[in-house]
């Protein structure tokens, strides 16, 4: 007897290339919400509908149904944004959304808050504004990220421009985004939509690709589904680095569900990429489970099915064989702040966002701040996959002027954060996110102080360290890659993982499980201890666990394979 498809297999194969009856549920005035099947479908239009879960019980209480909101996520290939746009996307988040704006862990906005009579005007505003939210969610390839500065050299804006077009043909065809939300014509009877790359089923689950350009690993390569590493020399884009299988979700109790670091299987030259990219895609949307949601994605794919194997799959669909994978290093994972020379002579500001969130909390004046930013830059915003911006292209003589509004509305706090905090993710958990088992995002500016006393006491201030944040196991802030990682397991409790490395190339592992704050802080007292007396010169936290054993690594796991 075949095992049954799952639900979701049902429901993209009924819903008529994504229509389902979204159009219907969005009329409905009575509830604030959609039906279940169709807010499965929403995703792939770039939105979840939410509740806020603080009001759930007086809400309860009150027998009224929960604060349905919902949150909507644009689709912004390698994170770079206008001015004109900034602004557009600052005031949804003031008009329709809570007053936020969220930079993702994928180089794009977050809108949350949204009530359901104002989500298809603020889709309608996103498209306005030269923007799309499709494809941003769902069983999809997700939102192409890349090393957010291109204009460092022509080889990098190559690699951008590359990216850029994998994002563009990896997307969906349905005509079903512009009929629901942009009032586009509908099709009479059955819709004869063409999807050559998804079929009317699209993939077993979410596809994630990123660029990274050596020796910035800024975007974690390895934690995609498809990561691609450039290859430079001389100055000239040669060509790129092909890795398979990352991921980072897991399930609590379930050790048939991991996180994944991918695999490097070999070299393509730049005119081969988009075939290359695409034929990945392509075999995972054949081999990857359908039955089973939690092992539906490529790293399951891989492993079931074994690297080699895989990879002889790929190159027998193409007609020939990836060259040898080329030599790369990576030495650094986060971002750099403050102002960096373009060879073109600009100049380029990063500036760090807590957790990513655009607000105007007490001193610092995110939203305020930026959109005076947006009113007289004369280049672009950069998103970075740790939740900061650039301020990108800006002119010599403009600088003062940047830094003056900058200094204004507080965002310059980056001139004296610790070496903790600058590396600093968390995602977004509690109280919008229905997966979140503990507080994530408002957590961070309770357990940052703590951590940098304790690294203070030891004279540790200024090393650099990753932190992570996650509400729950599934890993949207990359958890598993952090070199100290707070993964939510009931409220205010976590488990504790240690060992990353500073380059993105090695997992952490579970060093206590389910504690809670003065556990965590107990346990990491003498660890920072040993590593102000033991470390070597230029050691980071993660390599001096590993060396000092106080973590063993599974290196079958837990470090980068590359394939013979």
């Amino acid at each position: 007897m075949s095992t049954p498809l799952s639900d979701l297999e049902r429901i993209k194969a009924e819903s008529r290339y994504l229509r389902g009856t979204i159009a219907e549920g969005l009329a409905d005035p009575v509830t604030g919400a959609i039906s279940e099947d169709d807010n499965k479908l929403l995703k792939f239009h770039g939105s979840y509908l939410q509740d806020d879960r603080d009001l759930r019980e007086e809400r309860r209480k009150q027998k009224l149904e929960p604060a349905y909101a919902f949150m909507l996520r644009a689709r912004l290939p390698s994170g770079v944004v206008t001015p004109a746009q900034w602004l557009a996307f600052d005031r949804l988040a003031t008009e329709y959304a809570n007053g936020t704006l969220r930079i993702t862990t994928r180089q794009t906005f977050q809108w949350h808050g949204i009530i359901k009579r104002h989500l298809k005007p603020t889709m309608a505003a996103i498209h306005e504004a030269l923007a799309t939210t499709i494809a941003a969610c769902g069983d999809v390839v997700r939102n192409v990220v890349s090393t957010p500065n291109p204009v460092e050299s022509e080889a990098h804006a190559l690699a951008y421009a590359w990216a850029t077009r994998l994002s563009l043909e990896l997307s969906p065809r349905t005509r079903a985004y512009h009929e629901i939300w942009l009032d586009g014509e509908a099709l009479v009877g059955e819709p004869k939509d063409e999807e050559p790359l998804y079929g009317a089923t699209y993939l077993p689950r979410k596809f994630k690709i990123g660029l990274a350009i050596p020796p910035l690993n800024d975007i974690d390569v390895f934690a995609q589904d498809l990561g691609l590493i450039a290859i430079i020399e001389q100055g000239e884009l040669k060509g790129f680095n092909v890795a398979v299988g990352g991921g980072m979700g897991a399930t609590h109790g379930d050790g048939s569900t991991y996180p994944r670091l991918a695999s490097v299987i070999g070299f393509v030259a730049p005119d081969q990429l988009p075939r290359v990219a695409e034929t990945i895609v392509a075999v995972q949307r054949d081999w990857g489970d359908r039955h089973e949601r939690k092992h539906a994605r490529l790293k399951y794919t891989i492993d079931r099915h074994g690297l080699t194997a895989f990879k002889a799959e790929v190159e027998s669909r193409l007609g020939f064989a990836l060259q040898p994978a080329r030599a790369y290093r990576f030495d650094h994972n986060g971002d750099r702040y403050g102002w960096i020379e373009g060879n073109d002579g600009r100049w380029h500001l990063t500036l760090q966002i807590e957790s990513g969130r655009l607000a105007d909390v007490g001193g610092r004046r995110w939203l305020t701040g930026l959109r005076e930013l947006a009113k007289v830059h004369q280049g672009d915003f950069r998103l970075t996959c740790n939740q900061n911006v650039i301020v990108a292209n800006v002119a010599a003589a403009d600088r003062d002027r940047i830094d003056a509004i900058v200094a204004a509305h507080g965002l310059d706090g980056y001139r004296s954060y610790s070496g903790i905090r600058r590396h600093a993710v968390a995602c977004v958990a509690l109280p919008t996110c229905g997966l979140a088992m503990a507080e994530s995002e408002r957590y961070l500016p309770d357990i940052l102080p703590k951590l940098e006393a304790l690294l203070e006491s030891h004279g540790l201030r200024d090393a650099p360290i990753l932190l992570r944040l996650s509400g729950c196991p599934n890993g949207c802030s990359r958890p598993y890659l952090g070199e100290i990682a707070l993964v939510g397991r009931g409220p205010g409790r976590y488990d504790l993982r240690l060992g990353a490395d500073f380059r993105g190339q090695r997992l952490n592992v579970s060093y206590r499980e389910n504690v809670d704050e003065p556990a965590i802080l107990n346990a990491l007292a003498p660890l920072f201890a040993d590593y102000a007396d033991h470390r070597r010169p230029g050691e980071h936290f993660g390599d001096f666990l590993v060396r000092a054993g106080v973590i063993e690594v599974d290196t079958s796991r837990s470090q980068v394979e590359v394939a013979a």
